[in-house]
């Protein structure tokens, strides 16, 4: 790529930036959000909102000669694939139905196969019989004129899905990275885990696949997930695929990488190799400033309120991908209470349980009052907040203003920002500077609160996720996957904003998340989930054999005791 430039309505995104990718090869881009990558990827891709909104500077060569990509499927076309930050798969359909989209499998059917077979009767008749030669070749025309008239009617209705050969590519592609999910399962309703290794195996089956650009891939997966994808590249870079990655997760950078990339509002800052620079380095250079890590803000169990907020006993959630068995413990009020385990063992769905967005049982209560289940308004009235692990599917109003998604819940809720008096009607200018406030709070990187959300990229709009629910003041906050797409600096703002309701403001929090390292940097306890079930209960100082074998599930056969 070279001299890539880009400005979307007046404002400049990308300057100037050139690099190279040779055969085999992963380049790791990365910068903060904001800084350009996922619209430099989407240029490569040939992406409709590029050229909606007047195209972009510069050039792209493949194999040494200029191309032009004006779409996806030229993309497609000249072995370029792309799992893009935010999902693009079909909620109705299958994972395998997913999978194989516009490169399905087909056999004929049984009309076609009967259509061949009069064709061939009739044809066999003729020569049997002492009809001339003229009429035997009339006849074969006749047949194909009919089956092309056939196909133009019926089309591929005379031939069917080849479902059992589509499901064995499907399952070849999921088991290369380690997904051993039922591969007719339907997409809506898993957790987004899963819906990423979905959206990388589709397209690891392009077999023609020579460039694949992987956009925060790691993003939404735990450690070990993170590990087998990992590895999962090392096998494609073996077949000469070549790999633009894309993440915040420094160390797999420093691990996976041949050339490193720099990206910082929009230009390129530096071209490095693993060799040649540091992971503080590259914090650095993303950042242009120093960037300081958290001190471990867990503190000891005698510190802790005894006073229980939040019971839940028995609690069962039917979350795809992510079910809850049996689920018993208590938070303690004021406390920070991590919810940790590997994917698919269903601690994603223990706060979309007691929020009501899947179906569950058991019970819950709240300052000892019983909390409806099934019922997200009864939630949300009782004082609860969620910030969602699905920021575009469930966090926000993808085509309102960031304003309102940071006000409209609590103005549906708490009639907040609206005006007193018999005639209430909404009070925009305090929404506006809520607004505001919150965006300098958080660091929102936007053109003002009046910005879609849809605009902005991953990370600012998980930021406004979490704005949303700070503007409930609610009695309880719950946050599943906090941080997920978030670079390295705001990462530590938001864990510290958290930290900072906490202890100045008293709240009381539930924090899920697939970063081990998060949950023992501001956790007062942490719930490993597995199987569904809660295994046990550790202190944030407790050692890494035991989180490892609490989240295998082996950690009462090595201790024969249970942790609380």
């Amino acid at each position: 790529m070279r001299g890539i430039g880009k400005e979307f309505y007046g404002a400049r995104v990308l300057k100037d930036v050139t690099f190279t990718l040779g055969q085999g090869q992963v380049l790791s881009l990365v910068g903060e959000n904001g800084a350009g990558k996922s619209t430099l990827m989407n240029i490569l891709f040939g992406m409709p909102v590029i050229f909606a909104t007047g195209g972009f500077e510069g050039e792209i060569y493949l194999d040494g000669e200029k191309v032009d990509i004006t779409s996806p499927e030229e993309a497609m076309e000249l072995g370029i694939g792309m799992v893009h930050q935010e999902f693009m798969l079909l909620p109705g359909f299958t994972i395998t139905e997913n999978i194989k989209l516009n490169r399905e499998l087909t056999k004929e059917s049984w009309l076609g196969k009967a259509f061949d077979s009069s064709l061939s009767w009739l044809e066999n008749l003729t020569k049997e019989s002492r009809v001339g030669k003229a009429f035997t070749s009339s006849l074969r025309r006749l047949g194909e004129l009919n089956r092309s008239l056939s196909n133009k009617i019926f089309g591929s209705s005379l031939r069917w899905l080849d479902v059992p050969a589509m499901r064995d590519d499907a399952r070849t592609s999921m088991d290369s990275i380690g997904l051993s999910i039922d591969e007719m399962l339907p997409v809506r309703g898993l957790p987004v885990g899963h819906m990423q290794f979905v959206e990388i195996a589709r397209e690891l089956d392009k077999k023609k696949i020579r460039l694949l650009v992987l956009d925060e891939p790691t993003a939404v997966l735990t450690e070990s997930d993170a590990e087998r994808l990992l590895e999962a590249i090392k096998l494609l870079i073996a077949k000469g695929i070549s790999i633009i990655f894309i993440s915040h997760r420094l160390d797999e950078v420093m691990k996976i990488s041949d050339k490193i990339v720099v990206l910082r509002d929009g230009e390129l800052v530096s071209e490095t190799t693993p060799d040649q620079t540091s992971i503080d380095k590259l914090a650095e250079l993303m950042v242009g400033r120093k960037v300081e890590g958290s001190e471990s803000q867990g503190r000891p169990l005698s510190s802790l309120s005894e006073d229980i907020i939040l019971e839940v006993r028995e609690l069962a959630v039917d979350m795809p991908g992510e079910t809850v068995q049996s689920v018993t413990l208590n938070v303690r009020r004021g406390e920070v209470l991590g919810i940790g385990g590997l994917a698919g063992q269903g601690k994603i769905g223990i706060a979309n349980g007691i929020m009501g967005l899947f179906p569950s049982r058991g019970s819950v209560k709240l300052n000892g009052e019983p909390l409806n289940l099934n019922d997200p308004r009864a939630s949300l009235d009782a004082g609860l907040a969620f910030v969602s692990e699905d920021r575009r599917g469930t966090g926000l109003l993808l085509d309102d203003s960031i304003e309102f998604n940071i006000a409209g819940t609590a103005i549906q809720i708490q009639n907040k920002f609206m005006t007193p008096g018999p005639l209430s009607v909404l009070d925009k200018k305090a929404m506006t500077a809520h607004a505001r406030e919150m965006i300098r709070d958080l660091d929102v990187r936007c053109t003002g609160p009046r910005q879609l959300a849809r605009r902005l990229s991953g990370g600012n709009q998980q930021k406004v996720c979490v704005a949303r629910a700070i503007t409930l003041e609610p009695t309880l906050l719950l946050v599943s996957e906090p941080t997920r797409g978030i670079d390295i600096g705001a990462k530590k703002l938001i864990l510290d904003r958290l930290v900072k309701l906490n202890r100045e403001q008293g709240l009381t929090i539930i924090m899920t998340s697939s970063e081990l390292a998060e949950l023992r940097l501001v956790c007062d306890r942490i719930a490993i989930i597995c199987r569904g079930k809660l295994e046990g209960i550790l202190s944030p100082q407790d050692s890494d054999r035991d989180f490892g074998l609490m989240m295998a599930g082996e950690y009462h056969r090595f201790h024969g005791k249970e942790a609380v």
